[in-house]
């Protein structure tokens, strides 16, 4: 079969499925990007991203270990550490490369791996691939991952149990008092992906993680953590915080770190400035969990699934992938940028809907208009 005629057979089964992808151009009232703390567009922060330029010029010309590093990079992941309570953390371009590197890692050392079945495509991406030592315990639940271990308990393999905070998709949270609670029980180191965590919860935006109800010591007991600057930070970049070992173990075994050209200089040198930024929106962290609740309580009285949702992502389920495109469509003719999100991606099709500290209470009650 020639390359055109398989390609074109599979395009056909996706438009049979309803399943092609379009590029489209955002329009209309942000409910769909990542850009939490309106960061993105930052007066201050693109006056420093300039600045960052006339220091540092373009690309960074190679990989760190080659030629690539600059002081500013450990400058800058020595500060992110010190927010996010960590003892130090590797900078790498996104936080796809940060979770398919590690768990490509973790993998390699022969260790055994628990991972949450709706972990985000970077992180199961290399475990799909896997042969063994990887184990996908049920959505959330504990009590699921317990069992598993419990089955393993005579394993001598050193385990991983990796896990979101805040779930991509569902927009649920991780009770992480309790998965630290079983890691005491039975011994299995944690690595978090904090990604949409990052600046809307926790103490100064620092994530799930630095929340008051859990405490100080219990940060000791998560080994890794993934954060992104590519979402509340309103850049691009992956932090995974880690110990000093671990870190000098990543330098030299991470893959995608090693292999791969290094992020802008000037990209760092913004994140610095980021940081402070972010640490003292209070007041937009608030209004993000604020707005989301009252929407998500707006959509439920219509009798419509939001699933477990209890942070700024809220999903509206609907059992017809045809249906949930078709309003997506109709919203965003009437001016709300919302994306329908369909198998294969999620089991469940549905309007993801993201609630940004510049979505007004106004704005959420001409969408609940929308919804009958």
């Amino acid at each position: 079969m020639r390359l055109e005629e398989h390609i074109g057979k599979r395009l056909e089964e996706l438009e049979k499925k309803n399943r092609i992808r379009f590029l489209k151009e955002p329009k209309g009232i942000d409910f769909s990007s990542n850009d939490y703390l309106g960061l993105a567009k930052n007066e201050k922060l693109i006056r420093e991203f300039q600045k960052g330029l006339e220091i540092y010029g373009l690309g960074s010309t190679a990989s760190r270990l080659i030629s690539g590093h600059r002081k500013i990079y450990e400058e800058v992941e020595r500060k992110f550490a010190d927010w996010v309570g960590g003892e130090n953390s590797l900078f790498l371009a996104n936080g796809y490369l940060a979770n398919s590197g590690l768990m490509e890692l973790l993998l390699k050392q022969d260790f055994e791996i628990y991972s949450d079945r709706l972990n985000h495509a970077s992180i199961q991406s290399e475990l799909l691939k896997a042969k063994k030592n990887v184990q996908f315990y049920k959505h959330l639940d504990l009590e699921d991952l317990e069992n598993k271990l419990l089955k393993n308990k005579n394993s001598t393999r050193t385990k991983f149990v990796v896990s979101e905070t805040v779930f991509s998709m569902d927009g649920d949270v991780l009770d992480l008092r309790r998965l630290i609670e079983l890691k005491n029980k039975y011994d299995f180191h944690i690595v978090l992906d904090e990604a949409h965590a990052l600046g809307v919860f926790g103490k100064q935006g620092a994530g799930i993680s630095r929340e008051e109800k859990i405490p100080e010591r219990y940060l000791k007991e998560i080994d890794i953590r993934v954060f992104t600057a590519g979402k509340a930070l309103g850049l691009e970049g992956a932090f995974i915080v880690t110990t000093d070992l671990m870190k000098k173990f990543l330098l030299n075994k991470l893959s995608t770190f090693i292999y791969s050209t290094a992020p802008m200089p000037a990209i760092c040198y913004t994140v610095n400035t980021a940081i402070d930024i972010i640490k003292g929106m209070n007041e937009e962290r608030k209004r993000i969990l604020t707005n989301s609740e009252y929407l998500r309580s707006e959509l439920q009285k219509k009798e419509l699934s939001t699933l477990q949702s209890r942070s700024q992502i809220i999903p509206i389920i609907f059992n017809d992938e045809y249906e949930v495109m078709k309003i997506a469509r109709e919203l965003q003719d009437k001016g709300f940028d919302i994306k329908g999100i369909r198998p294969p991606t999620v089991k469940q099709s549905r309007l993801r809907i993201i609630i940004n500290s510049r979505i007004s209470r106004d704005d959420i009650s001409k969408l609940i208009e929308n919804f009958s």
